[in-house]
């Protein structure tokens, strides 16, 4: 008699290390499975379904994972699969609930790291593409969204390739770090021979300390001065026209870039030259010539820079003029802590993220602004690259990609 959960075992394996396992691991799901998320008892969730992703305008949850992929699908009828299974996993997970039953030969359909029946937890799987899965292989260069294109090096760049771009981004979000890994775990493991990972990078939003806009690794309030929802036709989502093909209506660009922070030299200056960096004050986070961190900081009425210098981080990225105004990007940021470095130095700093409606527009226009800005001097860019957050899925047969793909 074969030992239950050693059917196939063997021949499960040689065919994964062959590669070949592909559809017939795509979430382990048959066909009825695919075209819908697995009943679970509790209604569709807002926070996936809809014109627009979630985790966009979402407000930022304690714990997320951004992790890039290569699509290795051989065919577009697989990567269709492929991203029928991504979506059918990811609205499971966002409701919550347990994970089915594959029968008594089948590895478990769910790990249970969050234990049976796994809770929401506020997670949202928010899924972005990259420039070069437009190239030759599934024939979708005409398709490709207009403004997207491959993150080029900037001054003051490290970039590590290894580290970079991707044919898929997912970020993942949610209230506790362990739901993060499951979610990100069983998406894996369901797309295997579809997606391969490329580069992960981890990241937390501080508690508000006393109160207020989080705190990045520099110690000052990061996010106070963010675009709302109302601005998301003007800032943020892409609409039909201007060049675009009709499939991006709803979707948004996305920059994702790993920034590390050189805390020992940061570390080592004065409060008043990190204030003067930034151009905020550290303990309160209010502009330098304000009292409360959600005063607006009048620059017309200090030309010279005298109380906020004219080189001050937050007078270059948002000059708060007329001709500056379309270039604002909605930040979605998290600090993350990797440990040590090989030279003993800490690696932290911020997975710094936005959204916006055309990336030349807004990101590249704020980061020209920034070039050689004394922030510059303590901190690195390793990593990231451009993406284009689909539009959202409606409930029913609708799934990630699901026009573009058509």
């Amino acid at each position: 008699m074969t030992p239950r959960g050693n059917v196939n075992r063997r021949e499960a394996m040689r065919r994964l290390a062959a590669g070949t396992l592909g559809a017939a691991m795509v979430g382990g799901l048959s066909g009825a499975e695919r075209q819908a998320p697995a009943q679970t008892g509790v209604a569709d969730p807002p926070a996936f379904y809809g014109p627009h992703q979630a985790g966009i305008f979402t407000p930022a949850q304690r714990c997320a994972v951004f992790a890039a992929f290569d699509v290795t699908a051989g065919s577009a009828g697989v990567l269709r699969d492929g991203l029928r299974a991504l979506t059918a996993h990811a609205a499971r997970l966002t409701t919550g609930g347990p994970g089915g039953d594959e029968g008594p030969a089948a590895p478990p359909a769910d790990s249970d790291v969050l234990g049976p029946g796994a809770p929401a937890d506020g997670l949202t799987i928010t899924v972005s593409v990259g420039a070069s899965l437009f190239d030759d292989r599934f024939g979708l260069a005409a398709r490709k969204p207009a403004r997207l294109s491959t993150m080029p090096v900037f001054p003051n760049d490290a970039l590590e390739p290894d580290r970079c771009h991707g044919d898929l981004m997912l970020q993942i979000c949610a209230d506790s770090r362990d739901t993060v890994h499951h979610a990100l775990r069983e998406i894996t493991r369901h797309t295997r021979g579809v997606l391969q990972p490329r580069y992960s990078q981890s990241g937390f939003v501080s508690t508000p300390r006393p109160s207020g806009a989080p705190r990045n690794l520099m110690g000052f309030k990061d996010g106070t001065a963010n675009p709302t929802e109302a601005d998301g036709a003007d800032l943020v989502w892409v609409r039909p026209g201007q060049g675009e093909p009709d499939w991006v209506a709803g979707g948004a660009y996305q920059v994702v870039r790993l920034i590390r922070m050189l805390t020992e030299f940061w570390d080592r200056i004065t409060l008043s030259e990190q204030e003067d960096i930034f151009g905020r004050r550290r303990d309160s986070g209010a502009p330098l010539d304000g009292v409360a961190e959600t005063d607006v900081p009048d620059y017309e009425h200090d030309p010279a820079g005298v109380l906020i210098p004219l080189d001050a981080h937050i007078r270059l990225a948002n000059p708060r003029t007329g001709e500056s105004a379309p270039s604002r990007v909605l930040r979605r940021g998290y600090n993350y802590e990797g440990g040590l470095l090989s030279n003993g130095n800490l690696d932290a700093g911020l997975i710094f993220c936005c959204y916006q409606q055309d990336i030349a527009r807004q990101f590249e226009a704020v980061q020209h602004r920034l070039a050689d800005e004394p922030l510059a001097d303590y901190i690195r860019p390793f990593g990231g690259g451009y993406y284009f957050a689909l539009p959202g899925v409606r409930p029913g047969d609708d799934f990630f990609a699901r026009a573009l793909l058509q």
